[in-house]
């Protein structure tokens, strides 16, 4: 279904990164893997050229414009085009407002917005030319709710949900460009453990209890939305694990 097609996916050394990149080289695609940690993204690069995908790697750090402009340069330039971009980059440091984790707030302000923003900027121009293509942004169930010790975090996937909303509007009646808002409920990933709040460790550990989605889960979603028909236009995807309340 997706054979020939170009894909970007940010954040693609673990997770639901991984998870994606994988997904989408199994359904024919040309994957793009970018993320700061170059040795575990080397590892997702054997993944997929042992299944006889292709691949480019490169070490991509969203918070950086430059890091995001050379990245969509390099894929230009091995493929020539690219069809498909997933914003999946983001980190979920929580924590509660008056305990002032300044330098956590800005650490998820630059990557679940900045990044966003730089990657899919980088991209715009040629999805524009060509009038077609589809962006792939991960929210998150944090991005409709808001939760105690999650105003930051929820602010910035709020943001995102917006921002989806806006490049719909925006460019997928004039340049046939789809998106997707993805928005994950608990998953087990690595997210949790950039939480250093310790009056956070009961909910870590009430997370650890549940039956948790999988990032498998998650590429799934993706590969529906992406490999939908052309005319139609998957905007949102709500997933949470069936004993996840809110």
């Amino acid at each position: 279904m997706l054979s020939g097609k170009i894909a970007i996916v940010t954040g693609a050394s673990s997770g639901i990164g991984e998870a994606t990149a994988l997904a989408l080289a199994k359904a024919g695609a040309k994957v793009a893997i970018g993320a700061r940690r170059v040795d575990r993204l080397q590892s997702v690069k054997s993944k997929i050229e042992e299944i006889g995908g292709e691949v480019f790697m490169q070490k991509l750090d969203v918070t950086k414009k430059t890091d995001c402009d050379s990245f969509v340069e390099g894929v230009l330039a091995k493929w020539g085009t690219i069809d498909i971009l997933v914003n999946n980059a983001g980190l979920m440091p929580l924590s509660f407002f008056k305990n002032l984790k300044v330098s956590e707030w800005e650490q998820m302000i630059d990557v679940n917005i900045k990044g966003v923003l730089y990657c899919t900027g980088a991209v715009i121009p040629y999805l524009v030319a060509k009038k077609s293509g589809h962006i792939v942004n991960l929210s998150s169930v944090a991005g409709r709710i808001v939760f105690p010790a999650g105003s930051v975090y929820c602010a910035t996937k709020h943001a995102v949900a917006a921002f989806s909303e806006g490049l719909r509007q925006e460019f997928s009646v004039r340049y046939n460009i789809r998106v997707t808002s993805i928005e994950p409920g608990v998953v087990a990933t690595e997210l949790n453990d950039t939480i250093t709040d310790q009056s956070l460790q009961g909910f870590i550990e009430n997370t650890k209890k549940m039956v948790a989605l999988q990032a498998d889960d998650i590429a799934n979603a993706i590969l529906f939305a992406v490999e939908s028909p052309t005319h139609m236009n998957v905007n949102e995807i709500l997933i949470r694990p069936t004993t996840q309340e809110r």
